[in-house]
C-alpha cells in the first residue's frame, strides 16, 4: 500500500485528504537519522519548518515520489538534490498570502494608533488618553516595496482604506499598476515620499540589509516602517539607531536577521515606537488549514499519476531528461538572470530564440528556466519552474519562443534573449560546450567567450585608449580583485562591450565612480 509520511504537525484537514489515497503516518519530532531510517518505506513526506530533509535523507529512499512543504520557503529542503533524484518538492506558495497581508496591515495600524502601548498602560491601571494620541492612516501615502501577491493584496486594502499607495517593484507594468490603482516610483523616491512603508520582498544577495541607515535617513521623521516578508532585508542595529534618535516614528517587525530573536538584539535596545511580533504573519488557524490542504491535495494528485500545481523543482521530467538536460536549464537560468541585470526598468517583452541543438530539446523547460532566471532578482526563492510563466504574465512581460534549426555559429547551438524594456532593448546569447560548459557569446551583438562566475561587471563604452585601465585603477583602488577580462567590438574605435569576472561584489560607491569614467556609457554588476 502507498504510504506517506508526516513529520510535523499538519492540520487535521491535510490529514485527512491524504488518507483518502495512502496510509498516513505521523511521526513527529525524528532525528535525521531517524529519517534517514524510515524513509524508505514511503512514496511522499509531508513537512513544515521543522524538518530537514537534507540530500543524505533523500538519497537513502528508492521509493520517495514527492516532497510536501505546508508553507511557502524550502529552504529546509535540499531540492537540488530532490531533483537529481526525480523527486517533486512541492510548496504552497499561495495558502498564507492573506495571513501574511493583515498582519502587515495589523502592524501599519498598531503603528499608528500605539494600540500596544496604551494596551499595557491601561492594564497597568493608568488612563493615558493624551499620551496615546494617534495618526489616521487616512489620506495617508503608503510605499509599498513589492507587488507580488502579499503586497498587491496590502496596496488594494490600503486603496480602500483611503490611502495613496506608490509602489517599487522593477517586474510590474506601468499597465498593471494603474489597474492597482498604485503609482510606481523609484525606492528612494519611495522612502522620501511615503508616510508609511511595507516591505514585501524575498531575502536575495540584492535585498540583504537593503533599508540601511542611508535610506532610512531619507525618510520623513513622522513616517513608519513595516517588515512582515524575511528578516535580513533591513539592517536591525542602524533601525534601531534611527528609532533611538527618532530619525524616523516608529517600525514593526515580524521577522529578523536571525530567529528567534537573541537578548542582545539591538532592536531590545530601542525606547520607543517599536513593535516586534515573533514571525507571526502565517500563524492563523485559515493560513494553517489553507496550506495544509493545498499541499495534501498536491499529494495525493502525484500519487494518482495528475500533475502538481505549485512544484519548486520542474515537473513532469524524469530524472533522465533532467540529467540530459541539466546545462542547457542552467544555460537558461544564467542568461534570464544576467538580462534582469543589465535591463533598465519594467522589462516588458523577452524573445527566446533556440537554434540548433537548443531547438531539439523540449522547449517550454528551457523557456520557463530563462523566466525563473529573469524574475529571480525580484522574487528569490518565491520564483519557481512552475510559477514563472504566471508571475511574468502578471508583470505584464509579452513571452516570444521561436524555434531556428540552423545554427551557423556553434555546433551544440545557442540559446539567446532579446529583451525590451523601458531604457530600451539588450540581447544576450550563450552555448553550452560539449564537455558541458557554458559560454556567453553574445551580449548586445557584440561578441564575447566568457564563462559566467559569481560576480561580474558588464560595461558598454567607446573602444578608446585608456579606459579599460582606468576602470582597473578604480578597481584596485576598492580591493576588487578582476580574475578574467574580454572586450567585444565590432569596429575600432566604435562602441565596445567589457566583461570583467570578479572575486568581490561592486560597492555602489565604485559603481558611481565607473559610470564618471569619460567614454562609459552603461555600467552593471551582475551577481549569479
Amino acid at each position: 500500500m502507498t504510504k506517506v509520511l508526516v513529520s510535523d504537525p499538519i492540520d487535521q484537514a491535510g490529514i485527512e485528504i491524504l488518507s483518502q489515497v495512502a496510509q498516513v503516518d505521523q511521526r513527529i519530532d525524528l532525528s535525521n537519522e531517524q529519517l534517514k531510517e524510515v524513509i524508505s518505506e514511503y512514496e511522499a513526506l509531508m513537512i513544515r519548518s521543522g524538518t530537514q530533509v537534507t540530500s543524505e535523507v533523500i538519497e537513502a529512499s528508492d521509493r520517495l515520489r514527492i516532497i510536501g512543504r505546508a508553507g511557502v520557503g524550502v529552504d529546509n529542503v535540499d531540492v537540488p538534490a530532490a531533483t537529481k533524484r526525480g523527486v517533486l518538492v512541492v510548496n504552497s506558495p499561495g495558502g498564507n498570502t492573506i495571513a501574511a497581508a493583515e498582519h502587515a496591515l495589523a502592524l501599519l495600524l498598531a503603528l499608528s494608533r500605539n494600540i500596544p502601548q496604551a494596551h499595557s498602560s491601561t492594564f497597568g491601571g493608568l488612563w493615558e488618553r493624551k499620551k496615546y494620541v494617534g495618526n489616521e492612516l487616512y489620506k495617508k501615502i503608503l510605499g509599498v516595496v513589492g507587488l507580488g501577491k502579499i503586497g498587491s493584496h496590502v496596496a488594494k486594502v490600503a486603496n480602500a482604506m483611503g490611502m495613496e499607495v506608490i509602489a517599487f517593484d522593477p517586474f510590474v507594468s506601468a499597465d498593471r499598476a494603474q489597474q492597482m490603482q498604485v503609482r510606481l516610483s523609484s525606492i528612494d523616491n519611495l522612502f522620501e515620499e511615503a508616510d508609511y512603508i511595507t516591505l514585501h520582498l524575498p531575502r536575495t544577495p540584492e535585498t540583504e540589509n537593503l533599508v540601511n541607515a542611508q535610506l532610512l535617513s531619507t525618510m520623513k521623521s513622522t513616517a513608519r516602517l513595516v517588515n512582515c516578508a524575511r528578516g535580513g532585508i533591513i539592517d536591525e542595529a542602524a533601525l534601531a539607531d534611527a528609532l533611538n534618535s527618532e530619525v524616523i516614528a516608529g517600525a514593526a517587525l515580524d521577522v529578523y536577521a536571525e530567529e528567534p530573536l537573541k537578548k542582545d538584539s539591538p532592536l531590545l535596545s530601542v525606547n520607543k515606537g517599536l513593535i516586534l511580533t515573533p514571525h507571526l504573519g502565517a500563524s492563523t488557524a485559515e493560513a494553517q488549514e489553507n496550506v495544509a490542504i493545498d499541499v495534501a491535495e498536491q499529494i495525493r494528485d502525484v500519487l494518482l499519476g495528475l500533475p502538481a500545481r505549485s512544484a519548486v523543482n520542474i515537473p513532469g521530467l524524469s530524472a533522465e531528461i533532467m540529467d540530459s538536460l541539466k546545462p542547457h536549464l542552467q544555460l537558461a537560468e544564467t542568461l534570464g538572470l544576467l538580462a534582469s541585470q543589465i535591463s533598465g526598468g519594467h522589462i516588458q517583452k523577452l524573445e527566446v530564440r533556440l537554434q540548433g541543438e537548443f531547438a531539439q530539446h523540449p522547449s517550454q523547460p528551457l523557456v520557463v528556466a530563462t523566466l525563473k532566471g529573469l524574475l529571480s532578482t525580484a522574487l528569490g526563492d518565491r520564483i519557481n519552474y512552475v510559477n514563472a510563466s504566471l508571475e511574468a504574465k502578471g508583470r505584464g512581460i509579452n513571452v516570444l519562443e521561436v524555434k531556428d534549426e540552423s545554427c551557423p555559429d556553434f555546433s551544440g547551438g545557442s540559446l539567446q534573449l532579446t529583451t525590451v524594456a523601458d531604457d530600451g532593448s539588450h540581447s544576450l546569447a550563450g552555448t553550452v560546450f560539449a564537455d558541458g560548459d557554458l559560454r556567453i557569446t553574445c551580449i548586445d551583438e557584440f561578441p564575447v567567450n566568457v564563462a559566467p562566475s559569481r560576480h561580474m561587471l558588464f560595461t558598454r563604452h567607446r573602444d578608446m585608449p585608456g579606459i579599460i585601465g582606468k576602470i582597473g585603477s578604480l578597481l584596485g583602488v576598492h580591493n576588487v580583485n578582476i580574475a578574467s577580462m574580454q572586450v567585444g567590438r565590432r569596429i575600432v574605435r566604435g562602441e565596445a562591450v567589457m566583461v570583467l569576472s570578479i572575486d568581490d561584489p561592486i560597492p555602489s560607491e565604485l559603481l558611481k565612480s565607473i559610470l564618471q569614467i569619460q567614454g562609459i556609457n552603461e555600467a552593471h554588476p551582475v551577481t549569479l
